[in-house]
């Protein structure tokens, strides 16, 4: 195949649809995409599939506009040159060999992604743990849920969401507690506001510094300061105690820990409002709400788990829920939502440094015994790897000699990004799997392999609430792109173990990772879907929506631990201590960083960075502070947001919904679209102790004007390099053209002949006033304008969205010629 998009045609105009499941956040939705014959396809919400009924977010509505070919990567490369399947795959080969030889099974690793579907992360983790014998391989959900799977693994003896979208419906009280669902899930949240419309008795309640958009359906929003949610959740549980809440025969029966949890929250309580840094009358209306309502749901998401303490602040909620013994049960318990398609799946087949898969476990006896025997690797990991930031690291320091990357961005993606660049940039040994050409991370590769994107690739992923479903491709593999399992299976051929990757399709993965579900019992586990191992081609090829567990013998619960059945035994309550974080504010960094996601992105842009009405929300990197915050700095001004770690240079932005001290940056731009704004090569690298999970909503920060001696703006009708100038920030416009935000320290008159020599033209149009710096040249052709430049010493130009129209609109009205330059 050439590559074309008529070469991927999945079917004639007219085609019927299939259902697959969207490739964004932890809601999993289901979509129905119907082909239209051209390479495209038609976009709707599923109306059958439980998690979404239909519903789409402004990112699920725009899939069917990010199917172009535009900058994939169509062919295998070696050494940056194309190669053949089986060049590619002998380099990987070679390069693994060679490191094992070197330095051994703790010399290699592999950096995956929640973007793979279970059986993509199923045969990366059998390749890793049993062909290599290492337990390197660690995901980007290291970045976004660790804390999570720490404490439900602390608490609960198991790494298990206890409740269903349904509970949040059904809750009396919904607190959501770092959690910006409105933008970042927001079809649960559409869920939740057609509740609290039906029920108006409903309340909810935002714990977060910023005031958000889920702010808006909110009665009560309690703007904490970073850091301070185990306090205020401490004195919840010693609010609960005082008003004799405590379940007592839950607790006698099913859980340990109780005197000592309730004696730290105590101890911490008294000292909440300093710690939170909200009125103790706000605290105290906060735990009265959570006392008196019958069913509550704490639902959590990356503003606790992103936390040099995010295991404790997520213990600290879970603790509330098993003293009262409101878990369980409809409309109540603890509820960490993900923030990737398939975080749930990673968790699910042991793709992270420190789980076997199908939730075995190397401290359970007998159990890393009875995969070793499954998968009839004996060089199985014997025990824990590497978790992400230390992985970087030891790359770094020449201990790592051959490193896998699968759909994932750690150059752009980890805190102090540069130094992870760095170690990339000396790796010994770098293979990516990537669908995108342009990728910081894939710059870095000696092995750079095509993977199949959303639309072409076959699996299943899992969703927040345990759900199952399928992806399904509707689209023909573009040049000569693969399945990512295949070719780790591929691989593993060439190391000598064929026979146990001999999978002929997704269905036989699937089978094999459902049947070591089943492995080492009579051992309590709650997930199971062993009952699915038997599973035939057909009907998974059709398989509906499925929430685990799927027992082989026995009826699965939709909930979890109503009535006890903790996998431990019995569930603990663990004391949480107050920690502040590691770097605090001081005069030299006065303020506190804050990072997150904006409504309209994903993630690093891969996808949503191509489409013109997703970019138009946000076109250029921002950072936000309060108006009352540095008032010297005025908005729309280009800032230098500096930390210990780094510096971006962003547009500044005012909000009153931002507290005070604190300022916030989306995390989405990189090198290829915004180079100097990379904000997470500014963010310091402090973990959680237990999970690993870097701290990033927590970094001292400095604010300062950025001195540009130009601003401008270059529209032109192909997409420019990011380095044309020192900064650079790039967005797609209808129409195929692409707008570039502009700033250097060069003369204006030399940064205006550079640019200007950039754009295609048969005839130009003209300002030029060197005096006053002022400089625009719009390019003109066959009586269309084809592009436009300024520059000006300020940051006040021309109106790009009315000229990006002329560009669109084709040829040019007299008038509209005339009022090019005014």
């Amino acid at each position: 195949m050439d590559g074309s998009l008529g070469a991927r045609t999945a079917g004639r105009a007219g085609a019927q649809a299939v259902r697959t499941t969207c490739p964004y956040c932890g809601v999993g939705c289901g979509v129905r995409a119907t082909p239209d014959g051209r390479g495209g396809a038609a976009i709707e919400g599923d109306t059958a599939h439980p998690a979404n009924h239909g519903r789409l977010c402004s990112k699920g509505t725009a899939l069917g506009e990010t199917l172009g070919l535009t900058d994939r990567l169509l062919h295998p490369e070696v050494g940056g040159r194309r190669a053949s399947w089986d060049a590619a795959l002998d380099a990987v080969a070679e390069g693994f060999s060679r490191a094992l030889a070197r330095l051994g099974p703790e010399g290699v690793a592999l950096y995956v992604s929640g973007q793979l579907l279970t059986e993509d992360y199923y045969a990366a983790n059998k390749f890793a743990k049993g062909v290599l014998g290492t337990a390197n391989i660690d995901s980007n959900s290291r970045l976004c849920m660790a804390s999570a799977v720490a404490a439900h693994r602390r608490a609960f003896g198991e790494d298990v969401v206890p409740g269903t979208y349904e509970d949040l419906e059904q809750a009396d009280l919904l607190v959501l507690v770092g959690s910006n669902l409105a933008w970042c899930h927001p079809v649960l949240f559409q869920r939740v506001m057609a509740a609290k419309a039906a029920r108006p008795g409903m309340r909810i309640v935002v714990i977060d510094p910023r005031r958000t958009a889920t702010c808006e359906g909110a009665d009560l929003h309690l703007p904490i300061a970073p850091g301070g949610d185990v306090a205020l959740f401490a004195a919840l549980l010693a609010t609960l105690e005082a008003r004799g809440l405590g379940d007592a025969a839950f607790l006698a029966q099913h859980a340990e820990g109780v005197t000592e949890t309730l004696a730290a929250a105590r101890a911490t309580a008294a000292g909440a409002p300093a710690l939170t840094g909200l009125p103790a009358a706000d605290i105290d209306r906060f735990c009265a709400m959570w006392a008196e309502a019958p069913r509550v749901v704490t639902l959590w998401s990356q503003g606790v788990n992103q936390s040099s303490a995010g295991t404790d602040k997520a213990g600290a909620i879970i603790n509330a829920h098993l003293y009262t013994g409101r878990i369980g049960r409809p409309g109540m318990g603890p509820f960490s939502v993900t923030g990737q398609p398939n975080a749930m799946g990673g968790r699910e087949t042991g793709a992270l440094a420190n789980m076997l898969a199908g939730h075995l476990d190397w401290d359970r006896p007998g159990e890393h015994a009875a995969l070793a025997a499954f998968w009839g690797m004996p060089r199985l990991a014997p025990k824990p790897g590497l978790k992400a930031l230390d992985l970087f690291r030891v790359l770094g320091e020449g201990g790592i000699g051959a490193l896998w990357v699968m759909a994932t961005n750690p150059a752009v993606s980890l805190p102090e990004g540069d130094a992870v660049r760095d170690a990339l940039a000396r790796a010994p040994f770098l293979v990516v799997s990537e669908v995108t050409r342009r990728s910081d991370t894939a710059s870095f590769a000696h092995v750079r392999l095509p993977a199949l994107g959303w639309g072409e690739k076959d699996g299943t992923v899992t969703n927040s609430e345990r759900v199952m479903s399928r992806q399904r491709a509707f689209l023909r593999r573009p040049g000569e792109a693969k399945p990512d399992w295949w070719a780790v299976a591929q691989v593993a051929k060439r190391l000598g173990h064929g026979q146990a990757f001999a999978w002929s399709n997704p269905a036989a993965i699937f089978r094999e990772h459902a049947a070591v579900t089943g492995l080492a019992r009579p051992a309590p586990r709650a997930f199971d879907i062993s009952g699915l191992a038997r599973i035939s081609d057909a009907d998974y090829a059709a398989m509906p929506p499925t929430r685990w567990p799927v027992p082989a013998e026995g009826e699965p619960d939709a909930r979890f631990f109503a009535a006890g059945g903790f996998p431990a035994g019995r569930a603990r309550l663990v004391p949480t201590p107050f920690r502040a974080p590691r770097a605090q504010p001081d005069k030299d960094f006065p303020l506190r960083l804050l990072t997150g996601r904006l409504r309209d992105q994903w993630h690093m842009m891969t996808r949503t960075g191509s489409v013109p009405r997703l970019m138009a929300h946000a076109p250029e990197p921002v950072l936000t502070l309060h108006p009352d915050d540095l008032t010297e700095l005025q908005a729309d001004s280009l800032v230098r947001a500096e930390t210990p770690a780094g510096a971006a240079v962003m547009r500044l932005a005012r909000d009153a919904g931002q507290r005070r001290g604190t300022a916030f940056a989306p995390m989405h731009w990189t090198a290829q679209f915004a180079p100097a704004a990379r904000i997470n090569a500014a963010l310091i690298a402090a973990t959680d102790p237990v999970s690993g999970q870097p701290e990033l909503k927590h970094t001292p920060l400095r604010v300062t004007p950025y001195a540009a001696a130009w601003h401008g703006f270059l529209l032109a009708p192909h997409r420019c390099q990011p380095d044309i100038a020192e900064w650079c920030a790039a967005a797609p416009l209808d129409g195929g053209a692409w707008r570039h935000e502009l700033a250097g320290q060069e003369a204006p008159a030399d940064a205006f002949a550079r640019l200007r020599a950039l754009l295609p033209a048969e005839d130009w149009a003209l300002l030029e006033d060197p005096v006053a710096g002022v400089f625009r040249a719009a390019s003109l052709a066959g009586g269309t304008l084809t592009g436009f430049v300024a520059v000006a010493p300020a940051a006040e130009l021309p109106p790009r969205a009315w000229l990006a129209a002329l560009m669109a609109a084709g040829l040019l009205a007299p008038a509209d010629r005339a009022a090019l330059l005014v």
